[in-house]
């Protein structure tokens, strides 16, 4: 015990762990009516985690060759000892991350959280929400299976809409003129380093945000007030409120353990709920299967380039929807939060929302 002491001891006269623990832990206090939409970041980067330790542990077999990155993950699934769980956890683990990003940013609206002074932070989670799908559509390829080489195709085929530049894409995606060993290369390069960068400084950044603008109050209940923010920087204080840890924490872990428990559900009871049979099948590019959808998450965007007559007016409406919800915080710039009291913004982000699952299911059944 007084070695222990002795350590911290002096770790803590070089820098301070004692008091930077305490104002991170138990000094950071948060509203008493906080609610478990708040612990949604912290089961986001639970998952995260898991993505990286378990993708760590697929690189040791995986080989990034359209002659054995098939036959590479079937070894995984079939032979290394518990390949299996590290790979569905992995696989399962990223839609599972949507799920939790899209419930994340659906509460961050409903709220309105995204206000000022929390423009960067909203931004920052928006960037990381297109990056992670990013992942999802890169990581989607390196199996090398019939399902994950022609929805890369058909993924990739959409960018050929753009006028002018539109071929020129298509090619520096794929890196050639159809889905081959170079497509796969950069895929792998993008999935397991380019990106994960992007995404490490995105969310340290986002972090960094939530902590000097503050936790948002959440806008319920009659001690509600809303106020109008000063010019210059203010960190949002809550005196009287909660200290984040342990009181918080544990709402946290119990959130956690929740997805936690959906995640191992599904990986031993339903590992194959969302894989149609083309999942497990070599890729071969000259046998087009039939009906090849993306991933769910994706299905409200394919959908929409088949409604509009030509894909270039479906891409323009994505564009503009996505572009719209990046800039909200700078288009709603009034003070109020509550949903009561904004009864257009609560009908439209239902109407939208339904809009979306109506397309999502459309595109799924056409």
């Amino acid at each position: 015990m007084n070695l222990k002491k002795r350590l911290l001891d002096f770790v803590d006269v070089r820098l301070g762990v004692r008091d930077l623990l305490a104002q991170n832990l138990t000094k950071y206090l948060l509203p008493r009516n906080i609610n478990a939409w708040y612990t949604l970041g912290a089961v986001l980067l639970t998952l995260f985690m898991i993505q990286v330790a378990t993708g760590i542990l697929l690189l040791i077999y995986y080989v990034p060759n359209p002659d054995e990155a098939f036959q590479s993950v079937e070894r995984i699934m079939n032979e290394i000892p518990f390949g299996w769980l590290i790979r569905n956890l992995h696989a399962i683990g990223a839609n599972v991350i949507v799920i939790a990003l899209l419930l994340h940013m659906l509460s961050v609206l409903f709220m309105a959280s995204y206000k000022r002074p929390r423009e960067l932070t909203w931004l920052s989670g928006f960037l990381i929400f297109n990056l992670a799908l990013g992942l999802c559509l890169t990581g989607y390829l390196l199996p090398w299976s019939q399902l994950s080489f022609w929805a890369t195709t058909v993924a990739t085929d959409a960018a050929g809409a753009i006028p002018v530049l539109g071929d020129e894409i298509v090619r520096f995606l794929r890196g050639g003129s159809m889905v081959n060993e170079a497509t796969l290369g950069r895929f792998f390069a993008l999935h397991v380093m380019g990106m994960p960068l992007l995404l490490g400084g995105l969310v340290g950044f986002h972090l960094f945000c939530v902590r000097r603008a503050g936790i948002s109050r959440p806008p319920f209940g009659p001690t509600y007030q809303p106020r109008e923010i000063p010019d210059h920087f203010e960190h949002e204080e809550h005196p009287g409120g909660i200290p984040f840890f342990p009181n918080y924490v544990i709402k946290d872990l119990a959130v956690i353990c929740f997805f936690l428990a959906f995640l191992l559900a599904i990986v031993f009871f339903a590992p194959t709920l969302l894989s149609p049979e083309s999942a497990f099948v070599p890729a071969d590019p000259f046998v087009t299967p039939p009906h090849i959808k993306p991933e769910w998450y994706f299905l409200w965007a394919y959908q929409t380039l088949k409604i509009f007559p030509s894909e270039l007016i479906g891409l323009g409406v994505q564009g503009a929807f996505m572009t719209f919800l990046a800039l909200l915080p700078f288009i709603d710039r009034g003070p109020e939060r509550r949903p009561a009291m904004r009864p257009i913004f609560v009908t439209s982000f239902f109407l939208t929302l339904f809009v979306f699952v109506a397309i999502s299911i459309w595109g799924h059944f056409s």
